[in-house]
C-alpha cells in the first residue's frame, strides 16, 4: 500500500490535473466507479488503478476491481486515505482513480452517416460545460461531438466527471478550427450558430438534414470566422434580462430540438 505523500507514482497523478501534463504524458485521469466503469467498457486501456477501501461507495466496486485485475497490463495500487484524498479530483470520491492513456480522437475516423447531427464544441472554457454538453450529446443520440479552439481540454478531469463517463459512449473528435472547417466542407454538413444576435429563431430552421450545431465560449461566443462561415444562425429566446443562456445549456436546447424534428423516439 502507498502510504506516502511523496511517493512518485502520487506526484505523478497529481502532475496529471495539468493539462501540459497530460498532454506531454499522454496519460489522463479517470476518477469513479461510474466513469471508469464506462471508460472499460469502451475500451479504453487502463494502465494503473489507485484503490482506496475506505471510500468505497459503490455495492459492485470490489467487482469492477476485480474485472480489471484480470488484465495483466493494469498495475492495482492501494493507497491510504491520506494519500487518496491528495490525488482525488473530487468531493465525495468512492475510492477508484485510473490513469489511462490519452486517446487522439483524430477528426478524420469520425464516422459521418447520410443523416449526420453534430455538436461542435468551440472555446469553451469551462470544464463542467463541456462535460454537460457531452451528457447532453449522449442522451439527444448525436452522432459526434468535436471540440476545437483554444477551450477546455475534452480530458481534463472535470470534464470526464461532469460529463458521466459519456465522453467515452459519445463519438469525439479533437482538432484545430481549420480542420475542422475543412471535415465540415467535406462532408457537407449544414452549419448552425447559436448567437443571441440572430433573427431567426432555433426552431425556424431545418435540423433534419447532416448538420453541425456550433456552439461557441461562454464569455464571448462564437468568434467572426465561425460566425461568417455559418449557413444558419439562430438564438434563443429570452424574455429575462439576461442576453444570453449557459452555453450548455442552450447546447442541450439545441440538441433536442433537433431530436424533435427527426422525429426520434425515446428506447425507453
Amino acid at each position: 500500500m502507498i502510504t506516502s505523500l511523496q511517493n512518485a507514482r502520487v506526484k505523478q497523478v497529481v502532475r496529471l490535473r495539468q493539462r501540459r501534463h497530460r498532454e506531454s504524458e499522454g496519460l489522463f485521469l479517470i476518477e469513479g466507479y461510474r466513469e471508469i466503469q464506462c471508460a472499460v467498457d469502451a475500451c479504453i486501456g487502463v494502465k494503473a488503478l489507485f484503490t482506496c477501501e475506505q471510500f468505497y461507495g459503490h455495492s459492485d466496486t470490489r467487482t469492477l476491481v476485480r474485472r480489471l485485475v484480470e488484465n495483466a497490463d493494469i498495475s492495482i495500487e492501494p493507497v491510504s486515505r491520506e494519500v487518496f484524498a491528495k490525488i482525488s479530483v473530487r468531493e465525495n470520491s468512492d475510492g477508484l482513480l485510473a490513469v489511462a492513456p490519452s486517446p487522439a480522437w483524430p477528426i478524420n475516423d469520425m464516422q459521418v452517416p447520410p443523416n449526420g447531427l453534430f455538436l461542435i464544441s468551440t472555446a469553451t472554457e469551462k470544464p463542467g460545460n463541456l462535460g454537460t454538453i457531452l451528457r447532453s450529446a449522449d442522451a439527444a443520440g448525436v452522432d459526434g461531438v468535436v471540440v476545437c479552439g483554444s477551450g477546455t481540454d475534452v480530458l481534463n478531469p472535470n470534464v470526464v466527471r461532469a460529463s458521466l463517463g459519456t465522453v467515452f459512449s459519445v463519438p469525439v473528435a479533437q482538432a484545430d478550427a481549420d480542420s475542422v472547417r475543412s471535415w465540415i466542407k467535406r462532408h457537407t454538413l449544414w452549419t448552425i450558430a447559436a448567437t443571441p444576435d440572430a433573427d431567426r429563431l432555433y426552431t425556424e430552421v431545418d435540423m433534419v438534414r447532416p448538420c453541425a450545431v456550433l456552439m461557441g465560449s461562454e464569455h464571448a461566443g462564437l468568434d467572426g470566422e465561425w460566425l461568417n462561415s455559418a449557413d444558419e444562425r439562430v438564438r434563443l429566446p429570452s424574455v429575462g434580462q439576461a442576453d444570453s443562456i449557459n452555453v450548455a445549456m442552450a447546447a442541450t436546447v439545441m440538441l433536442f430540438e433537433a431530436r424533435r424534428q427527426r422525429g426520434i423516439e425515446s428506447t425507453d
